[in-house]
């Protein structure tokens, strides 16, 4: 028998995001040359950073190409972003290869189809308030936050704060 989910939040050494609809709120705004410009939580990204100098893994899987959101993600120190993934669970499976990681230790947080095969790899699945049923449905844990505000900080701080990682450092740069 499964245990709940805060009970689970123990074994999480490895955080997955999808970027449109978890990192942002899904909306594409068009700017003056046409270029596609998401807004991202602030908050989302301290905690982003939190995960990371705590040790923790962050793997970023997305359909988008947007090489702006891949800079935002690099600024925040993260490595191992994946764009254009159509096939996310394929990309997955070869990165936790690749890095030695197990899907035993992994929440994913996903709100649309293309990351339910991923989702549901992963040790916990997770997701914004406003994902698709259909992911809703197969979730482990729906953040009370929607995509974009929020829901990735609610779900790195819930983990790091169950195994005593989460710092109040008033030191740490902004995100």
């Amino acid at each position: 028998m499964k245990k709940s989910f805060k009970e689970e939040l123990h074994v999480i050494r490895c955080f997955v995001f999808d970027v449109d609809g978890v990192m942002t709120d899904g909306s594409l705004y068009l700017d003056s040359n046409g270029e596609l410009v998401r807004k991202m939580n602030v908050k989302d990204g301290y905690a982003l950073k939190q995960a990371l100098n705590a040790g923790y893994e962050v793997v970023v899987i997305t359909g988008g190409t947007n090489t702006q959101v891949k800079t935002r993600l690099q600024d925040l120190g993260i490595h191992s972003i994946y764009l254009g993934a159509h096939h996310k669970l394929e990309v997955l499976k070869e990165h936790f290869e690749t890095h030695n990681i197990s899907a035993e230790h992994a929440l994913y947080m996903g709100d649309d189809i293309p990351d339910l095969d991923a989702m549901q790899y992963c040790h916990l699945a997770t997701c914004p308030a406003d994902a698709v049923q259909e992911i809703r449905t197969i979730a482990d844990h729906v953040s009370p936050f929607k995509g974009g505000e929020g829901c990735v900080r609610e779900v790195i701080e819930q983990v790091m704060k169950v195994k005593g990682d989460w710092k109040h450092d008033s030191g740490t740069t902004s995100a």
